[in-house]
C-alpha cells in the first residue's frame, strides 16, 4: 500500500472515530456536569457558554493517536518526540481543566504551576532525546547554519513554553484554535514529506482528520470546547514540529495568528502594569473585534484567512530554510 493512501486511511479514520464518538463523549460530560466556567472578566454574551462540555481535546489528542499506532507499529526517534510533546502537555491542560471542573471556576492551575510543568517536561524531552536534536538553527534562502551548541535547549524550553501558551490564548470562540490549527498542521505535513519524514507526516494527517471531526462540533454555536486539555497539546505539538523538521523560524510564521494573539496579551499587560492604560480595548485581541462590532463567525473567518495565507508563507520559508 502506496504512502498517499495510508495517510487518507490514517485521516478519514480518524474523523469518523472523532464525528461518531463525539456525540456520545459530549453526552457523558454534560451527565457528569464537566462543563466550562467562564470567567466573571468575560464578555457578557460569552457567559452565555458557561455549562458547555469542556475536555473535547482530549479526544482529538488520543484517537488520531490510537489510529496511527494501528497504521504504524514502528517510528522513529523524531516521531516519539512529537507524540511525548503533544501528550504531555495535553496532560498539563488536562490537569488545570480537571481544577477547573472540580473547583467549579474558572482558575485551575496557576500561571506558575503551568510553566513549571511545561519547563520540567520540556527540560526531560531536551535530555531523553538529545541524540535526534540538531543544535543547530539555519536561515531560511541561505547555506548559512548557525550551531549554538548547548545554547539550543534554553532556546527549545522557551519556543515550548511560548507556542504551548500562545496558541492557549487562541481558544476563545467557537472554531477558532481549531481551525487555525489545521492550516498550520497541513503546513507542517507539507514540511514532513518534503523532509521526508513520513512517520511525522501520516501522525500529522491522523491529528488532522481529528480536528476536522471535532471542528463539526465545535464550529459555531459550539457544543464543545476543547479546554486547556487540546490547547496546550497543540501548542506542544507545533513546538515540537519546528524542532524536529528544522523550521523554527518557519514556525513563527506558520504559526504567526498565536503569535500575534500572544504578542498582543504580553504587550497589553505590561503597558497596564508600567502605564496602568489599555493599548486594546480587549486581550485575547480575538475579542477586541468583537466589541468593535464584529460577528464571532465573521472573525473566526478573518483568521482563518490570515493563517491561511501565513501556512503558505510559513511552507515556503520552510522548503528554503
Amino acid at each position: 500500500m502506496n504512502f498517499p493512501i495510508i495517510c487518507a486511511i490514517g485521516l478519514l479514520a480518524s474523523f469518523l472515530l472523532l464525528a461518531l464518538l463525539m456525540p456520545l463523549y459530549i453526552r457523558i460530560l454534560k451527565n457528569h456536569k464537566i462543563n466550562q466556567e467562564v470567567s466573571e472578566y468575560a464578555l457578557e454574551e460569552y457567559k452565555q457558554k458557561s455549562k458547555t462540555p469542556i475536555m473535547g481535546g482530549l479526544l482529538f489528542v488520543l484517537l488520531p493517536l490510537l489510529v496511527y499506532l494501528a497504521i504504524q507499529h514502528t517510528f522513529d526517534r523524531k516521531t516519539l518526540l512529537v507524540i511525548l510533546s503533544f501528550v504531555l502537555f495535553c496532560l498539563v491542560g488536562f490537569l488545570d481543566d480537571i481544577l477547573i471542573i472540580l473547583r467549579h471556576d474558572n482558575n485551575g492551575l496557576s500561571p506558575k504551576v503551568k510553566l513549571i510543568m511545561e519547563f520540567i517536561f520540556t527540560g526531560a524531552l531536551c535530555f531523553f532525546f538529545r541524540d535526534v536534536i540538531y543544535t543547530g538553527i539555519t536561515i531560511p534562502f541561505t547555506n548559512i547554519g548557525i550551531d549554538i551548541r548547548w545554547f539550543y535547549y534554553p532556546f527549545m524550553i522557551l519556543l515550548y513554553l511560548a507556542e504551548a501558551n500562545a496558541v492557549n490564548f487562541t481558544d476563545g470562540m467557537d472554531g477558532l484554535c481549531a481551525g487555525v490549527s489545521v492550516f498550520g498542521l497541513i503546513a507542517f505535513i507539507i514540511l514532513a514529506y518534503a523532509f521526508k519524514e513520513y512517520h511525522i507526516a501520516l501522525l500529522l494527517f491522523c491529528i488532522v482528520g481529528g480536528l476536522f471531526g471535532y471542528l463539526i462540533y465545535n464550529h459555531f454555536p459550539a457544543k464543545i470546547f476543547m479546554g486547556d486539555s487540546g490547547s496546550l497539546a497543540l501548542g506542544g505539538l507545533f513546538a515540537s514540529l519546528g524542532v524536529v523538521l528544522k523550521s523554527e523560524i518557519a514556525l513563527f510564521v506558520i504559526g504567526g495568528v498565536f503569535v500575534w494573539e500572544m504578542f498582543c496579551v504580553v504587550l497589553q499587560l505590561s503597558c497596564v502594569k508600567l502605564f496602568h492604560k489599555r493599548i486594546f480595548k480587549y486581550t485575547p485581541i480575538h475579542y477586541a473585534f468583537v466589541l468593535g462590532g464584529m460577528k464571532e463567525t465573521a472573525v473566526v473567518r478573518m483568521f482563518y484567512i490570515i493563517a491561511l495565507i501565513l501556512a503558505v508563507l510559513g511552507t515556503f520559508i520552510g522548503l528554503h530554510g
